[in-house]
């Protein structure tokens, strides 16, 4: 789901309060303010039945500092999501391999030395958790994931 809510101290707090108290687990959440600085945009993902989808996007709408809430169509939404990746590549054919497979996923590489490579890598989630099954055997050293961020695709925006 995405909404628009006040760019204010305390919205996310308040947000992220309401899906604790339900009882559910966010998988991910992004937040960054608009080019109206005073609304900020939040994409959640969150397991949940169609049912409960509609309470929690109910129980959001009633909340003064959020505007506009939406259920994202799965299909006519593009998702993105970044991923940077620290690889252990001492072994010079497990650099080989993760030069590969960065280049196979379109990845940047943001540092190299004797010892490891720094990678960013930018995709569906899918994509990037498959990326993860193939450098594991190398090594991963480190890593941080950004969350999702969705927009839906055609002529309909969140703030319509």
């Amino acid at each position: 789901m995405s909404f628009l809510v006040e760019n204010q101290p305390g919205v996310l707090f308040k947000v992220s309060n309401l899906f604790r108290r339900r009882g559910f687990n966010i998988d991910s959440i992004t937040v960054g303010a608009l080019e109206n600085s005073n609304y900020s945009r939040m994409t959640i993902t969150v397991d949940a039945d169609a049912k409960t989808l509609h309470n929690l996007i109910e129980q959001l709408d009633k909340m003064l500092e959020v505007i506009k809430v939406k259920r994202l169509d799965p299909l006519r939404t593009v998702r993105r999501e970044m991923l940077l990746v620290k690889l252990g590549t001492i072994d010079p054919m497990a650099r080989e391999d993760a030069l590969r497979y960065i280049n196979n996923q379109h990845g940047l590489i943001l540092d190299i030395d004797d010892e490891n490579i720094i990678a960013e890598i930018t995709g569906e989630p899918e994509e990037l958790d498959q990326f993860l099954g193939y450098v594991r055997g190398i090594g991963i050293v480190e890593m941080s994931r950004t969350g999702v961020t969705a927009i839906e695709k055609g002529r309909l925006m969140l703030g319509e």
